[in-house]
C-alpha cells in the first residue's frame, strides 16, 4: 500500500529538516505560521510587523479540515475496489442495479473533486509544504512568502500551480523521489483547472476535463477514468494525513522541549538578509505559542 510507503518516508524527511534547518526553530514556524503583516499604526509601542498565530489561512484550513475528515469518516464502502468493478459489470439484466451504482459513484467523484481542491488549492498547506522543503534544503524560513493571485502579480512566490511544481515538487526530487512521485501522479494542472471551472463530464465511468490543448504539454488529458482518478484522490489524502501527521510532530518536538524548560526563540529573515531573534514562550493549557516579549 502507498501508505506503507509513504509515511516511513515523511519519518525520514521531518528528522532530515530537523537536522538540516539553518536554525533550531525555523520548523516550529512552520505550525505557528509565521508571517510578515505591515504595521497599521508603526508609532504604536512594542509592535512588531511579524505575526504568529492562524490567521485567516489558518482558520481556512482548521474549516476545510473538518470537512474532510467528516468525508473520510463517513465514506467508507464496504466493497473493494475489484467487487465494485465486478459489480458494474455491463449485464443487459443489471442495468438499473449498476446506473445506481454509477450514479452514486459520480455524486462520490463530485464531493472528492471538491476536497481534491480543498488540498490543493489551499494557502496554508502550500505555504507550509514550500517552507518545508524551502527548510530540507538547509534554507531559511521565508517570513515574507506571498503566493500569487495571478500572473500578473510580481510581488509573489508564484502561482499555486507553479509553487506545487517547482517549488515543492521538484525541489524535493532529489531528497525524496517517493514525495516527488507521489506529488507528480496527484497534482495533475489540467485536472485542477478543469474542477476549479466546472468544465468536466462524466461519460462511461470517465472524467472527460474539456480542456484538452494540443500544443499544451499541461494539456494533454482526453479523459481519466474513475479508477485513475481513485489513485489521484486517495494519494492526495494520504498527503493530506502525512500533512497533519506532519504537523502535530513538529508541534510534539517543541513542546516537549519547552516542557523541559528550554528558552526558545524564532529568528526573523527579512527581505534585505538582517536577522535578528525573538523569544517565545509555549503555554501548555492551550497548546500554542505567544511571544514573549516584555
Amino acid at each position: 500500500m502507498k501508505k506503507n510507503l509513504l509515511h516511513p518516508e515523511f519519518e525520514r524527511l521531518l528528522n532530515l529538516a530537523l537536522q538540516n534547518q539553518s536554525f533550531p526553530t525555523d520548523l516550529l514556524l512552520i505550525v505557528i505560521n509565521g508571517f510578515f503583516k505591515p504595521l497599521e499604526n508603526p508609532n504604536m509601542p512594542k509592535t512588531i510587523p511579524y505575526v504568529i498565530g492562524p490567521g485567516d489561512i489558518g482558520h481556512s484550513e482548521s474549516t476545510h479540515y473538518s470537512f474532510i475528515h467528516a468525508y473520510r469518516d463517513n465514506s467508507i464502502v464496504q466493497l473493494t475496489h475489484s467487487e465494485y468493478l465486478n459489480e458494474v459489470k455491463w449485464r443487459p439484466d443489471r442495468r438499473e442495479i449498476i446506473d445506481e451504482y454509477i450514479q452514486i459513484e459520480e455524486f462520490s467523484i463530485q464531493i472528492e473533486m471538491l476536497i481534491y481542491l480543498k488540498f490543493w488549492e489551499a494557502d496554508l498547506i502550500i505555504k507550509n509544504l514550500y517552507q518545508f522543503v524551502t527548510i530540507l534544503n538547509g534554507n531559511p524560513y521565508e517570513w515574507h512568502f506571498k503566493i500569487s493571485e495571478s500572473n500578473r502579480d510580481k510581488e509573489g512566490h508564484g502561482t499555486r500551480q507553479e509553487i506545487i511544481r517547482k517549488d515543492i515538487r521538484d525541489k524535493v526530487k532529489d531528497i525524496s523521489p517517493i514525495l516527488y512521485q507521489t506529488i507528480k501522479d496527484s497534482y495533475k494542472t489540467q485536472i485542477r483547472n478543469s474542477i476549479a471551472h466546472s468544465n468536466y463530464s462524466f461519460q462511461n465511468r470517465n472524467i472527460h476535463p474539456n480542456n484538452f490543448i494540443e500544443n499544451d504539454v499541461a494539456s494533454q488529458l482526453k479523459y481519466l477514468s474513475f479508477d485513475d482518478w481513485i489513485d489521484m484522490f486517495h494519494n492526495t489524502l494520504l498527503l493530506h494525513n502525512e500533512y497533519i501527521w506532519l504537523k502535530n510532530s513538529i508541534n510534539n518536538h517543541y513542546a516537549n522541549l519547552a516542557k523541559a524548560g528550554q528558552d526558545l526563540t524564532l529568528r526573523i529573515t527579512e527581505p534585505s538578509k538582517h536577522q535578528f531573534e525573538l523569544p517565545i514562550k509555549y503555554r501548555e493549557e492551550w497548546d500554542d505559542w505567544r511571544w514573549n516579549i516584555k
